[in-house]
């Protein structure tokens, strides 16, 4: 991997010239905040909520960067990345992810993706970051840098895979992940868009999966696995 700068910037010039940018995530409550948020800094020319529609509207469209979610009920950001790298190489990903864990950033960064942020970045910043990445720059917020920077200086050709960790869904990792860092179902709910008897189900298959009695035992296996 190159070196370039992974420094948090500051927000894109407003003389500069209007990328046109592609949103790809399930949830239409959230595409729709982007879409507003960045409507000043760029132009969205789509946006999409599965794997399949996003690989046909991103080939329908050529945006200059796609911001991408990493994890969607069809495959999830990783599926998108491996269809489109084969046929339209030079669309630009960055990864626009509630997931601060190790293994989705460098699953993702692996795959193609130019940059990797978390959904706590503001709209400058996000601006700034989608500028950089059509530029050519690796953009990380600031403590995932060092995530990738181990994972390709220590171990370059090492896969990120885990026997017990894949036999649950993506979405299951999510409230796993949020389960473990001490989150309530309600604020697991509201962070992901989903109901709470949704959440109530999801930790009920990760139990069953990993054959846990309760969420301390999940919160150690989480911490054990750095997915907290």
């Amino acid at each position: 991997m190159t070196e370039q700068s992974m420094e948090p910037v500051e927000g894109a010039g407003a003389g500069a010239e209007r990328l046109r940018v592609f949103l790809v995530d399930d949830h239409a409550m959230f595409r729709a905040g982007v879409r507003a948020e960045l409507g000043a800094h760029v132009e969205v020319v789509g946006e999409a909520s599965t794997v399949a529609e996003a690989v046909s509207r991103i080939a329908a469209t050529l945006p200059d960067v796609v911001l991408l979610d990493v994890h969607m009920p069809d495959g999830g950001g990783r599926a998108v990345l491996d269809a489109m790298r084969r046929t339209h190489p030079q669309v630009k990903f960055l990864a626009l992810s509630v997931s601060d864990a190790a293994e989705d950033v460098i699953g993702l960064i692996r795959a193609g993706a130019r940059g990797y942020v978390t959904k706590t970045i503001s709209p400058d910043e996000l601006a700034a970051a989608i500028r950089r990445v059509a530029d050519g720059d690796a953009v990380f917020s600031p403590r995932l840098a060092g995530f990738v920077l181990d994972a390709f200086a220590a171990r370059p050709d090492a896969p990120v895979a885990d026997p017990e960790l894949d036999q649950l869904t993506n979405r299951e990792r999510e409230v796993l992940r949020l389960l473990a860092r001490g989150y309530a179902y309600k604020e697991i709910a509201k962070e992901l868009y989903i109901s709470i008897k949704t959440v109530e189900t999801h930790v009920s298959n990760v139990l069953r999966k990993l054959q846990m009695s309760n969420r301390y035992e999940l919160s150690r296996w989480a911490a054990d696995r750095r997915l907290v």
